[in-house]
């Protein structure tokens, strides 16, 4: 892995994570609180009261929710990061290359 491809990948996960503070941490909540209220209530063959452990359990597919998106989107930024940083090696390398070449030329 290039240098150039180390950097891309930094700034992506660094970018994802920005991105999910700010588009991903309601849809997150959401996301893990609707999950678990449908788990439970399948799981209860029909509507759940609202007692300690079905809140207990809601917090946890908050946080799981929460987390599960953070981390998708820590890792897609740098997948896109690292893609970019090899697109960028590719285009520049030869560059560089010939370059190189005529300061040995002269």
């Amino acid at each position: 892995m290039t240098n150039g491809m180390k950097t891309g990948r930094n700034i992506g996960a660094a970018t994802g994570a920005v991105a999910f503070l700010i588009f991903g941490l309601v849809p997150g909540f959401h996301f893990g609180s609707h999950g678990a209220l449908v788990t439970l209530s399948h799981l209860s063959g029909g509507p759940v009261e609202p007692n300690i452990i079905v809140r207990m359990l809601v917090v946890a597919g908050i946080a799981l929710g929460i987390f599960s998106i953070g981390a998708v989107s820590v890792v897609l930024g740098s997948v896109f990061g690292t893609a970019i940083g090899y697109v960028t090696e590719a285009v520049t390398s030869p560059v560089r290359e010939a370059a190189a070449v005529r300061a040995e030329n002269k």
